[in-house]
């Protein structure tokens, strides 16, 4: 069985053979090793290889026909550790917690330093889980449960004041160290009393009183190092011990010899070879730190947006309170430039709000009585007074704040391959030091030839570069999506972003605005159209749908007065049903007529507004088909474009909806989608989605609505639209908080960038330990090469892992492509194509080296006949082009080649 454990409490269960058809359902769901049912319990146990996402099995139970939520003792817990140095300490605190009883997962993320857990709360203690941390050698700090802070921030700030005191200090003694040591070397003056010609003694003690306090302020190093060195769990500090104490009790030893009257050895001292080694791994580490901090400027800046006070109206008096303070129903007043202390409703006043810092929106947005606004945006010119709806850890800020952090605490499983790599490396080094150091002795060479080797092989070699290659990619690249107003929950989503190649996306809400209004109402006769909208209306008065609130406020602007419905039953993606001043009353779709067997004589009337792309709705009164009433829902102005972006990706777009097929293919025909999948109820979707990832496609989901949460959770990535339910939110693993589809692209180009970092990152760290370590053991010297001296080697560690987070910091100019690159001419060209197969072709170009490159080249394909849209990227050097009819290769490449430029290929996109 796997080492993840879920126990989910079952109702609904009658029999033993409930248990077995539950079982059977739950082993259909990707990830899931067992499961095991007690009936007696009511309770389902799930096992599987890694943390999956729970709510797959949750509809998985839901959709077999029972009750199910998750056991109350399981829980998340977030840890900050200090004390880490490299990757292989990640190993060893991973290696710890997960084998006590009860964790089902951890997860230690080098560049935040924090762990977050999986565990049983009935069967293990948070006590328990930090011992084992602490016996492991590592320092737990306080557990943060769903909470954010500024805890680590402060941390972050002292850790880089801290270490440029102490590269200051070590620079002090390395200096003149440095001075004295190889000055004779190269003719350089120094005094005569410490000349080693002269006066040896001198000059050997002067060097080792100058590197003691190098040495006693890298005493981290030795406090860490030796003792999990002991332990068995060696790491970066343990090489930097071993090496640069060997250098010192070397250079002690060659300072008792020459004191003994052994002169010779006043040329083979390693003082300077120990100080200049750890104030270049001060340096580096220091470098580090001030670029790790960086990494989480999105999370500083989303805290800094947190007010410190509100105004609140207590007892007819205005008091400044701190926002602590604030709870739910108070009234508070913002004044213009204030910022919004806490998420809340207008009750009085009009103004308008910058939202950029959440949403990524700069244009400020209107508000007026009744609408909602945000803690920690920016009110710009009008004075408000607002009922306070969510405090504290439960606003949108606090909320994204901590998603924002659980995401950069999260790992990629691209970086499962360094952790283990980093898990074995250390011990690896110190045996290769030991057998390259002893093999150069019995060859024959010096014992000072031998501890160079030693030295060398176990300062070059650099685990912390492995540890820092992916979680730092991911900590820029989920700071700038929360830039952008794209959400990405966990590194898994941000890896397999970019591998999407099939996208459905949810009609209402998504592509459409999801403010949909009554456009026109048909009568069988016996009613009015007036009477026919007060019996809708008034049956819909306990709907929470979007539709339902449209013919509400239809009935409500022409003053048409609602009855009370004396019964109400919904019915999950066709309708109503129920009693209404003593008639029966249906509200809802074809299907729902059909299914209460209602003679459809309006059926043209229906077809013609649907074939409009407007949704009818049936009213049937006492069994008889007595009404329509047509709602349409308009078409977000970017949805078009969106769509279009991606498919010059090669990602293939498909539309799922409840909406009957008429209204469902008349909106698709708007924005270009030829898959469409209409009249699916709600645990359809899900269905739809497992159908497509049955052709190997990877797939995602968007949608913004309750009945949409089974297909993001079934979804290899979901994505909420942030205006969306709670509950679509929660299943999703990316969140667009602008509702804008056009960040659906954003998201996609945003993982492929990452993970080009986070490759780049891993081969540059393998490549650095594969050429380093042999170099620093001799291998050069063996065909007359140079000897690494352990100075640039220690150099080059430190050098290693500024590069790689210098490389992950790449990712803060990320830009979003808005659309696509389309000439003028043949933007007003275009046409929805009906009945047409587009496909795409990438073109690798070499020869473009600038914007205007990139502008002659679109406009070259463009105009090409049979070219729908065009999209080059320079940094890729190619060009994706969508056709909408068959064009030669030869012609494409033919026609690039003419305007300057070399084609290398041409393939299926």
């Amino acid at each position: 069985m796997g080492n993840y454990k879920e126990t989910l409490k079952i109702t609904g269960m009658s029999c033993a053979a409930c248990a077995a058809s539950i079982e059977r359902s739950v082993a259909k769901v990707s990830g899931v090793v067992s499961s095991q049912v007690n009936f007696a319990t009511e309770e389902l146990t799930v096992f599987s290889a890694n943390d999956i996402r729970i709510q797959q099995v949750i509809h998985a139970v839901e959709s077999a026909g029972y009750g199910v939520r998750r056991n109350s003792s399981f829980q998340k817990l977030t840890i900050p550790i200090r004390g880490m140095t490299c990757a292989s300490c990640v190993f060893t605190i991973e290696k710890a917690v997960g084998t006590l009883k009860g964790v089902a997962d951890i997860s230690v993320n080098f560049a935040s330093e924090v762990a977050t857990i999986q565990y049983d709360s009935s069967i293990t203690r948070i006590s328990e889980i930090k011992k084992t941390i602490i016996d492991a050698g590592y320092e737990p700090q306080q557990a943060a449960q769903n909470e954010t802070n500024d805890i680590d921030i402060d941390h972050r700030k002292k850790e880089v004041h801290t270490l440029k005191l102490k590269l200051i200090f070590a620079l002090s003694f390395s200096i003149p160290l440095l001075y004295i040591a190889m000055g004779p070397m190269v003719d350089l003056p120094i005094p005569s009393i410490f000349s080693p010609m002269t006066h040896p003694f001198y000059f050997a003690l002067a060097q080792l009183l100058l590197s003691l306090p190098i040495a006693l302020t890298g005493y981290q190093f030795y406090l860490s190092g030796f003792p999990k060195l002991f332990k068995g769990h060696p790491n970066m500090d343990s090489l930097i011990a071993m090496g640069t104490s060997a250098a010192i009790i070397y250079g002690i030893f060659g300072t008792i010899r020459i004191f003994q009257g052994h002169i010779q050895y006043v040329h083979h001292l390693y003082f300077e070879t120990a100080g200049v080694i750890i104030t270049l791994i001060l340096l580096g580490k220091h470098l580090e730190s001030v670029s790790k901090g960086k990494t989480s400027e999105a999370i500083k800046k989303l805290i800094g947006l947190q007010p410190k006070t509100a105004l609140v109206v207590q007892k007819n008096q205005e008091i400044i309170i701190p926002v602590e303070e604030v709870e739910t129903g108070d009234s508070i007043i913002v004044k213009p430039g204030e910022k919004i202390p806490v998420d809340g409703r207008v009750t009085r006043g009009r103004t308008s709000v910058d939202e950029s810092m959440l949403t990524g929106e700069s244009i400020p947005v209107e508000k007026n009585i009744g609408d909602s606004v945000s803690g920690g945006t920016l009110n710009k010119n009008g004075a408000i007074h607002f009922e306070a709806t969510k405090v504290g850890k439960d606003t949108v800020l606090a909320q994204i704040i901590q998603l924002v952090q659980g995401a950069q605490g999260s790992k990629a499983p691209i970086s499962k391959l360094a952790d283990v790599v980093a898990g074995y490396f250390v011990p690896i080094v110190i045996l290769i030091a030991l057998l390259s150091a002893g093999a150069w002795f019995l060859a024959g060479q010096s014992p000072l030839f031998a501890l160079t080797i030693f030295i060398s092989v176990l300062i070059i070699a650099c685990p912390c570069a492995l540890g820092l290659a992916t979680p730092t990619a991911i900590m820029v690249a989920t700071g700038v999506g929360a830039r952008h107003g794209i959400l990405i929950k966990n590194g898994e989503a941000l890896e397999q972003a970019h591998q999407l190649n099939s996208i459905v996306l949810d009609k209402t809400g998504t592509i459409t605005e999801g403010k949909p209004q009554v456009t026109d109402i048909a009568t069988a006769g016996n009613y009015k159209e007036e009477e026919i909208l007060r019996i809708a209306a008034s049956a819909e008065k306990p709907s929470e749908h979007p539709l339902a609130e449209a013919i509400i406020q239809s009935a409500e602007k022409r003053g048409v007065t609602l009855a009370d419905m004396s019964l109400f039953q919904a019915i999950p993606g066709k309708g109503i049903e129920g009693e209404l001043e003593g008639h029966s009353i249906l509200l809802g779709n074809f299907s729902l007529m059909q299914d209460k067997k209602v003679e459809m004589t309006l059926q043209q009337e229906a077809d013609t507004m649907a074939a409009e792309g407007k949704t009818p709705i049936f009213l049937s009164v006492n069994d008889r088909l007595e009404g329509l009433v047509a709602v349409a829902d308009i078409v977000k102005p970017s949805s078009a474009e969106a769509i279009r972006l991606l498919q010059a990706k090669g990602v293939e777009i498909a539309m799922i909806t409840g909406d009957n097929r008429a209204t469902a293919e008349a909106i698709a025909e708007k924005v270009h989608i030829q898959t469409v999948f209409a009249e699916v109820l709600p645990d359809g979707k899900a269905r739809e989605i497992e159908k497509i990832q049955e052709r190997n496609r990877k797939v995602g989901m968007v949608g913004d609505g309750i009945n949409d949460a089974p297909a993001l959770a079934q979804a290899d990535i979901g994505i909420a639209i942030g205006s969306g339910t709670d509950v679509a939110m929660e299943s999703a693993d990316i969140v667009l908080m602008k509702n804008d589809l056009a960040d659906v692209a954003t998201a996609l180009d945003l993982s492929r960038q990452t993970i080009r970092i986070i490759k780049q990152n891993l081969f540059w760290a393998f490549a650095y330990n594969s050429i380093g370590i042999p170099i620093a053991a001799g291998f050069l010297f063996l065909f007359d090469g140079p000897l690494l001296h352990p100075i640039f080697a220690a150099a080059a560690m430190s050098f290693s892992s500024v590069s790689v987070v210098g490389n992950a910091l790449r990712l803060r100019k990320f830009k979003p492509i808005l659309k696509p690159k389309i000439s003028q001419s043949k933007k007003l060209a275009m046409k929805p194509v009906t009945g047409r197969t587009m496909t795409n072709k990438k073109i690798n170009i070499e020869g473009m080296s600038c914007g205007h490159c990139v502008g002659k080249v679109t406009k070259v394909l463009s105009d090409m006949d049979g070219v729908s849209t065009v999209n080059v990227n320079l940094e890729d050097k190619q060009a994706i082009v969508t056709l909408e009819k068959e064009v030669d290769d030869r012609q494409l490449k033919k026609e690039i080649e003419k305007a300057g430029y070399t084609v290398t290929g041409v393939e299926p996109a």
